[in-house]
């Protein structure tokens, strides 16, 4: 067989591949994966920018986000529930209690979705419209 092909002397056209990147598969660790999908959602970068700043796929990425919304990989990285801060629109009156229990209402808004409760709101009933909107977001 000759060695032509690395000879400096024999004209032609050589071919070249450079290989970048990481090669093989690499193996994320659930916090790494949850701390990432994490930042993919603080909305400061688009998935794209948050993907190619881990050395990711965007199709991985989003992937992950989906493996997220359906329960199979815990954000916090315990699997728990996560507190979510409470926005509460200021008025200047306070309610009586008698309307209140009537006429309150509890407002969820999760990604994209928006649950209203009215009235009188067992904890039964709340826990079960949780898990029905976790189930879905």
């Amino acid at each position: 067989m000759g060695n032509s092909m690395f000879d400096p002397k024999a004209g032609g056209v050589r071919r070249i591949e450079v290989l970048t990147g990481v090669g093989g598969r690499r193996r994320w660790t659930s916090e790494a994966k949850a701390r990432i999908v994490a930042e993919s959602y603080s909305g400061v970068l688009v998935v794209s920018e948050v993907a190619r700043r881990h050395g990711l796929r965007p199709q991985q990425l989003f992937g992950w986000r989906h493996q997220a919304r359906m329960g199979r990989l815990a954000l916090n990285g315990d699997g728990a529930s996560a507190f979510v801060p409470v926005v509460a629109e200021a008025s200047g009156e306070a309610a009586p209690c008698a309307a209140a229990a009537t006429g309150a209402v509890i407002e969820i808004e999760l990604a994209g979705m928006t649950v209203r409760l009215r009235g009188r709101v067992g904890a039964d009933a709340l826990a079960e419209v949780l898990t029905a909107v976790k189930r879905v977001g």
